[in-house]
């Protein structure tokens, strides 16, 4: 497994540029382009998207959002969590470890994750230790969760 820093990404017009080599390989239900643009119109300084650069390039990257305890509509009894939007690398940069770095870089926040699996990727979210999720108020889609250790004794399901 190579090792590349994970960087925060900026929003702005060059990660827009970024993102686009990732629309013609990606899978519809992963594009992040809109929810950047949305960002960038909204001046939103505090990005919730995370990448890894091989060179310039970029090639793996994800979307993670805080939830205070006070917005939580998932756990009861409420907590903070993360929400793992989504993940994606492109495919000549796969099986390289670059998806479990982002995971593991996820996990250093050393809070519980929440994420859907998307086309066909459960099996790689099993993998990273993440189980069937329901939570307290049906959202209408599969949901996984990941604990962290200091948690795994106060599992809700």
């Amino acid at each position: 497994m190579e090792f590349v820093p994970i960087e925060r990404l900026s929003i702005n017009f060059k990660t827009l540029e970024d993102f686009k080599s990732f629309k013609e390989f990606g899978d519809q239900e992963l594009q992040m382009i809109d929810d950047l643009q949305g960002s960038i119109i909204e001046n939103d300084c505090n990005s919730p998207f995370y990448g890894i650069y091989y060179g310039d390039k970029l090639v793996a990257r994800m979307s993670l959002y805080h939830t205070d305890k006070k917005f939580d509509y998932l756990f009861e009894p409420k907590r903070e969590h993360l929400y793992l939007s989504k993940l994606e690398v492109l495919p000549q940069y796969r099986n390289r470890g670059f998806g479990k770095q982002l995971i593991d870089f996820a996990k250093s926040f050393n809070l519980p994750i929440v994420t859907k699996p998307r086309v066909n990727s459960e099996g790689f979210w099993v993998k990273m230790g993440f189980m069937p999720f329901k939570p307290v108020k049906d959202v209408g889609e599969k949901l996984l969760v990941w604990y962290p250790e200091h948690l795994s004794d106060s599992k809700i399901n």
